[in-house]
């Protein structure tokens, strides 16, 4: 346990910073769900929504440094390959 002023103030801020990240990397993975939820559904239109969604919530994610910048691409990149191969298959149309 910090016994200093400033210990204890770093302790308070990393709480915060802690509790801050768990929600934003949630909603982020919970946007992530919902667009192979979509995909699944073969609902073309949902799909891209919840792409554009999830899109915004990762690239957040990184400006506020809750993942690296190079992370946030690598999902964004992997996510994108997966819907637009989904909706390009002939399976999509059926």
């Amino acid at each position: 346990m910090a016994r200093n002023k400033s210990a204890m103030k770093r302790m308070r801020q990393n709480l915060k910073r802690r509790q801050r990240n768990r929600r934003v990397k949630s909603s982020m993975k919970t946007a992530i769900k919902k667009v192979y939820a979509a995909m699944a559904n073969r609902d073309e239109a949902a799909t891209q929504e919840a792409l554009r969604n999830a899109i915004s919530l990762i690239d957040k994610a990184a400006t506020k440094g809750v993942i690296h910048r190079n992370t946030a691409a690598r999902k964004v990149s992997r996510l994108t390959r997966h819907v637009h191969k989904a909706l390009s298959s002939p399976l999509a149309s059926a």
